[in-house]
């Protein structure tokens, strides 16, 4: 395989799309495992343990990849690898309190952690890289090399990228059973059978791609309309209704989903401004911190993760805090673990409230079909009035970028499967 090459290229881009989906677990337990180290031995922890995952994750792919030469051994990867393209589309559960695993609260306790955390979470990641590197060493050094500075520096926004663009999931289950394909038919056992039959790899890399997407969004839409259907018979049995106010005029309750972005910051000034009119309005303010995957579970103890909910949720929180402290306006906050939108819906249930007000960033269709939007979640599974602020209108980037940015990688992909 020829430096620069298409396939060459070709193989980078599955191998840092690969790292990007897969990895963004292993960069959230390295910031959970070094949270109760000493603050000036935090960074230290932070980049010797990401040295040393990266020098143990190298290691075993190169392995992994030594070991595909076996006959037999690439078709079992490639089949082991589209279970986990498909399980890649199916949402996960945080599970499990940690308590088997303390929290270290020393340098070297949180390398170990670290460590021992991706060898274990970074198996999918490791056959996957394997397999989209054909053999190449240099291809895994440098897909490691630009991708894995990229998660640990942003994993933060990386975890929200995804949760805001599920696309970008489907693309990495894509490129995975894309690999996967690829595996089984570079497997020398059956090189002669599809050579034999050449109708039978493009057949297969169809099938096999477009499958592992459709089995996903089939079991994704069945699991929201099962959810659908159970929020609305529980709405049925829980009429809401507001409490009166000491004036005799119904106290409003409005419920607030707040994110720490200006259009949920807009949000707020509306009910600033309605609370100027009609005084008579209890206001609660939610922040929903996403669950981390039962694989964050088992490295971090659950005082730990509650903890990191907590910080992110009070710098969310805290520029809306300012703003109606200000305004004068009193409101209670809570702190929420959980599916964004199916909180909303329980939360506005639970406090009996009136409406719910949210802000929503204004995008052209193209950008709307491509991101989870909460809001439209949200007005699907609740019974409660939902008010629709029109916030900031979104970046060139995020309009024209994002979604010229996926086509471009999908069309790159289509046409080296067409090449081979």
């Amino acid at each position: 395989m020829e430096i620069l090459s298409t396939e060459f290229l070709s193989a980078l881009l599955a191998i840092i799309v690969i790292d990007l989906v897969l990895a963004g677990d292993n960069a959230i337990v390295i910031a959970l495992a070094a949270r109760n180290v000493p603050k000036h031995l935090q960074k230290q922890a932070i980049l010797w343990g990401a040295a040393g995952a990266i020098v143990v994750r190298t290691t075993l792919t190169l392995i992994v990849v030594s070991l595909l030469k076996i006959p037999g051994l690439l078709f079992l990867g490639g089949a082991m690898l589209v279970w986990i393209a498909y399980k890649l589309l199916l949402p996960e559960e945080e599970n499990g309190n940690g308590a088997g695993i303390s929290a270290a609260s020393t340098l070297w306790g949180a390398l170990r952690t670290i460590v021992v955390a991706d060898m274990v979470m970074g198996l999918d990641n490791v056959l996957a890289v394997a397999g989209a590197a054909h053999g190449s060493f240099l291809l895994v050094a440098l897909g490691l090399l630009i991708s894995i500075p990229i998660v640990i520096g942003g994993s933060t926004l990386l975890l929200r990228f995804v949760e805001r663009y599920p696309g970008f999931v489907y693309l990495g289950a894509g490129v995975l059973a894309w690999t996967a394909v690829k595996m089984v038919t570079s497997e020398p056992l059956l090189k002669d059978s599809f050579a034999a039959y050449k109708l039978t790899v493009p057949l297969l890399y169809t099938v096999t791609v477009l499958g592992v997407l459709w089995a996903g969004l089939v079991k994704n839409h069945r699991r929201l309309e099962s959810r659908i259907s159970a929020r609305l018979a529980n709405f049925a049995q829980h009429r809401i209704g507001g409490s009166s106010a000491s004036d005799g005029q119904t106290m409003l309750k409005v419920l607030i989903p707040v994110d720490g972005s200006p259009n949920s910051q807009h949000a707020v000034r509306h009910i600033m401004g309605e609370f100027r009119k009609r005084p008579a309005m209890e206001v609660h303010l939610l922040n929903v911190q996403a669950p981390f995957s039962r694989h964050i579970a088992q490295f971090a103890s659950r005082k730990n993760r509650d903890s990191y909910h907590r910080d992110e949720a009070e710098k969310a929180l805290r520029p809306v805090r300012t703003m109606l402290d200000g305004a004068g306006v009193p409101y209670t906050t809570h702190i929420e673990v959980g599916r964004k939108a199916e909180v909303i819906a329980e939360t506005a249930r639970r406090l009996g409230c009136h409406h719910i007000v949210m802000g929503t960033a204004r995008k052209n269709s193209l950008t709307r079909m491509l991101e989870a939007s909460v809001t439209n979640q949200v007005l699907e599974l609740t019974t409660v009035p939902v008010e629709v602020i029109a916030g900031d209108a979104v970046s060139r980037v995020e309009r024209y970028g994002i979604p010229a940015g996926i086509g471009g990688a999908l069309a790159l992909l289509l046409l080296v499967v067409a090449a081979d």
